[in-house]
């Protein structure tokens, strides 16, 4: 027996793990001391608890503690990253390189910048249809490097359709170049393998509550090796963070963001495989019973160049918004939580080249940790129904 709603929006957001909340519920009530109080043993237990936590989440991605930043959430560190490095004083130039593709965390502070007499160029993807749609193919971003760009900023696995991009080649070209590479990591860390001198990365920015963890918390990690990256911090005050990003630090946040990381990483093996398998089983039943049912994103198969729990179908001559709301025991998106209040069109599904009617049409599936077999089977079901049903009464009016 199912217990509804079926929650599987965990690109959205992701419920917070028991062990998680078992391990921050001391920072609340036990060790609340503020981290940065240092005359008395608050204080300091809180500043060992933070210190230890960003030692685990440095290693985790191959960093140094000093090279790791807390935040309150992806958007702000994208934003620490992308106008830190436009707003130092010795940058060496206007333009900056991204993709269509990103999420508006990036293409906002974009914009902003481009008022402010910055270039931007937006590289396009590889389109719906191809076995790696959503890939970004790594001679664009050659083409695209100019004397004057000073900063790449390529996410390495989308929100939307799932496709993990060739990073450590992108990584490796920048290098080559003398230009600092970026990437919003937010979907891809806990959930890939990944090493920032693998990458080559020199900025990378994520979250907690991506992975299983507290939502309000964050990081950026800011390479100080080869070269060190300065940016001019977006948050002034009490000089935290090494002055980079002031506030006092959320600790229990920290502590919680620290171990849902670990806990991430010691069963991603088989929990990738699970979900890729969840999400296949998901998309064969779907497509099985009903027609006309288009993948969004690389071909399932290339199970590489894609996140294993995410899956993003169009159902033709079907309004997503209509789908939703006609089975509220299912709960799924039409797109990023960050911009379903607008009414436009997914520019990541247009910037694969879909009109607008398959666009609107579409569902994002976000399978997660706590999903079952028995759910899928379950949306399998619904979906069917709703789909069958929105149809027949679109060709009766």
């Amino acid at each position: 027996m199912v217990q509804t709603p079926v929650y599987m929006d965990n690109q959205a957001t992701t419920r917070v793990d028991p062990r998680v909340v078992e391990a921050m519920l001391p920072l609340f009530h036990e060790q609340y001391g503020n981290a940065g109080s240092t005359s008395h043993v608050f204080g300091w237990d809180a500043k060992e608890a933070v210190d230890q936590a960003r030692e685990y989440i440095a290693l985790a991605i191959g960093a140094t503690a000093r090279e790791i930043v807390f935040t309150s959430g992806a958007t702000e560190s994208n934003n620490l990253a992308i106008r830190g490095c436009a707003e130092r004083t010795r940058r060496r130039g206007n333009h900056i390189i991204s993709v269509a593709t990103e999420h508006k965390a990036i293409l906002d502070p974009l914009t902003i910048l481009e008022r402010r007499d910055f270039e931007t160029t937006l590289l396009p993807v590889r389109p719906s249809g191809d076995a790696m749609a959503g890939v970004l193919d790594v001679q664009r971003v050659a083409d695209a490097i100019r004397d004057d760009t000073l900063l790449v900023s390529v996410m390495l696995a989308n929100n939307e359709i799932g496709v993990v991009q060739p990073m450590a080649e992108i990584g490796a070209l920048c290098k080559e170049r003398g230009v600092l590479f970026h990437t919003d990591a937010t979907q891809a860390v806990g959930k890939i393998p990944l090493d920032v001198d693998q990458l080559e990365v020199d900025l990378l920015s994520f979250s907690a509550h991506k992975l299983y963890g507290p939502k309000g918390v964050g990081a950026l990690y800011i390479r100080r090796r080869a070269p060190m990256v300065r940016l001019t911090s977006q948050i002034d005050g009490g000089g935290q963070e090494g002055g980079r990003r002031s506030g006092t630090l959320n600790v229990p946040g920290v502590v919680g963001f620290a171990t849902a990381l670990k806990i991430c990483l010691d069963e991603m093996e088989r929990e990738s495989t699970r979900l890729a398998d969840l999400r296949d089983r998901l998309f064969d039943g779907l497509t099985s019973s009903i027609d006309n049912v288009t993948l969004n994103g690389p071909a399932l198969s290339n199970r590489s160049v894609r996140l294993a729990g995410n899956l993003s179908c169009s159902f033709a001559d079907v309004d997503g918004e209509a789908l939703m709301m006609s089975m509220r025991d299912l709960c799924v998106s039409s797109g990023s939580a960050c911009t379903s209040s607008n009414p436009e069109p997914s520019h990541v599904l247009r910037a694969l080249g879909l009109g607008d009617d398959l666009t609107r049409s579409s569902l994002r599936f976000g399978l997660g940790r706590f999903n079952t077999v028995d759910e899928v089977d379950f949306a399998i079901g619904l979906l069917a129904d709703a789909v069958h049903r929105l149809r027949s009464m679109s060709s009766l009016a």
